[in-house]
């Protein structure tokens, strides 16, 4: 397998709103992420990812964007940006930003243009259409909730948004949007960034003539994923776009492909292939459904080893994975997969043990290296996610209790994973000396850098150990990966094999105690563990959420 620096990498993922304030104002900035960089490189980060800075109206906090070649003023100036690029490669790592070129603001230059009138060059910029039978030109539901169509009265038709009304879809079909956005994606490669993760890109192309949804239940609206999510042509937009762009540089690109599975391999291949690939890796979801409003469930666990499974093994001398269990768009893994409450240190530990070191690129997401979790607010008005109010807003409008819906909210929310990060156990939790634009954890106190900096057992702790693990250790990174005990609905273990170099990689992934069966292990070959491990027979159990690597 070919040996490249993205594969063998570490990478964190920082949401700027609500990384670190330098300025006071409630609202992280890029001073403020300067300030801890030097944080990251202690952990072992070798690229860091930046969610949107640019200049946006904050609809979707930065994922509408009226600007791609400005910084949002609340985030700072290019200078500073300037300064971020330079004091990050100072340090030996790489800076990836987001590139979101399936939408823009509706306060984009493009799209005010393009709405001002029918004849307006730019009004096939975007994807416009009249109304039928005195509504919507069809019955797709937008990502957000509602129809995704919005009415514009002064020209009197409808565009399209699959996410938010304020994230108008750009039209891919048309040659002078696509010929722009590549203009801008090189300026930023020019100017010596590292790479994009690049969002919805799997949204691109919608299929042709924008058909209605089938609707047997007679519903408003449909959920229009079978139209709008990797649908077929889309492969000639994405060559465009890496032959334009990204095949000319030495950079990491990963692509947020909602909708890709492992299960087509011609696909996959034009997606991840060393050959053909679009992008180094992707951004899948079949283990984490991207956007599910729902209480709580238990975590299936052999579920769960069979999606990770298959895309180890689908993937395996073909492309590479992008691995990782948080980000910013999901709640915190701690809360929703493991146990926050009894079992908060060792639960975060072991599901950071079983992803991070399968074969792939692992991403942390801010906060997920202390262990942050999921935050219950009494208030939908303690929100921002516009997701979450559009739910909210539908729900009630139907008769649901605002209990009902909070209990949506506090389970799988968006804002979970936003709430600002937890430094110490300072006002604030250290993020910032004004009013943070939204509410901190309270558990902050007990939460927080400053306290596991200095506590060998925690969860921070582990994280470093297990990079440094990592980077000793090539077979963690090139080593194939085989999965061990697929029956059992407790323990996770898989191996990683790299020539005569053997690993097992072994969790208990429920809250009782579970037997291992038919794995021999020495104790003098651990190398890492989340619980003081005394010698064990040849049979042993793993206590609740327990993990353990060994060489084998």
């Amino acid at each position: 397998m070919k040996k490249v620096w993205w594969k063998e990498a570490v990478a964190y993922q920082i949401y700027p709103r609500s990384f670190m304030d330098s300025n006071g104002d409630g609202i992280g900035d890029i001073q403020g992420i300067i300030s801890k960089l030097d944080y990251l490189q202690d952990l072992g980060v070798d690229v860091i990812w930046i969610c949107p800075m640019y200049q946006s109206p904050n609809d979707d906090n930065g994922y509408d964007i009226s600007d791609y070649q400005e910084i949002m003023s609340e985030f700072g100036t290019m200078a500073d940006f300037d300064q971020l690029l330079h004091e990050t490669h100072q340090r030996g790592m790489k800076l990836i930003l987001d590139l979101v070129i399936n939408h823009t603001s509706d306060e984009h230059q493009w799209f005010i243009e393009s709405r001002s009138g029918k004849e307006n060059p730019k009004r096939d910029w975007y994807i416009w259409r009249d109304g039928k039978d005195g509504k919507e030109p069809n019955n797709w539901e937008s990502i957000f909730g509602g129809s995704a169509w919005e009415y514009d009265k002064e020209t009197g038709q409808y565009f399209l948004h699959i996410f938010s009304k304020k994230q108008p879809d750009l039209n891919w079909e048309n040659k002078e949007v696509r010929q722009s956005l590549y203009s801008m994606v090189n300026w930023w490669l020019d100017k010596g960034i590292d790479g994009f993760r690049v969002d919805a890109i799997s949204h691109i192309k919608k299929e042709d003539g924008l058909e209605d949804m089938p609707n047997p239940k007679g519903l408003k609206y449909v959920s229009c994923f079978d139209k709008m999510m990797n649908v077929e042509g889309i492969h000639t937009f994405l060559e465009e776009l890496k032959q334009e762009t990204f095949s000319k540089y030495d950079i990491m690109t990963v692509g947020e492909a909602n909708g890709v599975t492992v299960d087509d391999a011609e696909d996959v291949d034009q997606w991840v292939g060393e050959k053909h690939g679009k992008f180094n890796m992707v951004f899948q979801f079949e283990h984490l459904n991207l956007w599910d409003a729902e209480v709580k469930k238990e975590l299936n666990i052999i579920e769960l080893k069979d999606v990770l499974s298959r895309w180890q093994k689908g993937l395996e001398g073909k492309g590479w994975n992008a691995l990782f269990i948080e980000n910013h768009d999901k709640a915190r893994v701690v809360s929703t997969w493991g146990n926050d409450k009894e079992y908060w240190r060792e639960s975060a530990t072991a599901f950071a043990a079983i992803y991070f070191l399968m074969q792939g690129t692992p991403f942390i997401y801010q906060g997920q290296e202390i262990g942050m979790t999921n935050v219950q607010f009494d208030s939908i008005d303690d929100y921002n996610d516009v997701s979450a109010k559009n739910m909210y807003r539908l729900e009630r409008a139907e008769g649901v209790s605002h209990e009902q819906i909070m209990e949506v909210i506090w389970a799988s929310g968006r804002d979970n994973s936003r709430t600002p990060m937890q430094w110490s156990t300072d006002l604030n939790a250290g993020f910032t000396t004004g009013s943070p634009w939204i509410k901190v954890n309270p558990n902050y106190k007990n939460i927080n850098v400053e306290m596991q900096k200095t506590d060998e057992n925690s969860i921070l702790n582990f994280y470093k150990n297990m990079i440094q693990l990592k980077k000793k250790h090539e077979v963690f990174t090139y080593g194939t990966y085989d999965l061990l005990l697929e029956e059992d609905s407790q323990i996770y273990a898989y191996t990683r094999t790299l020539n005569q170099e053997k690993v097992l990689v072994i969790a208990n992934l429920s809250v009782n105690p579970a037997k291992v069966k038919d794995i021999n292990v020495k104790h003098h070959n651990m190398l890492l563990s989340n619980y003081d491990v005394k010698e064990q027979e040849a049979a042993f159990a793993l206590r609740p959420y327990e993990a353990r690597v060994y060489r084998i």
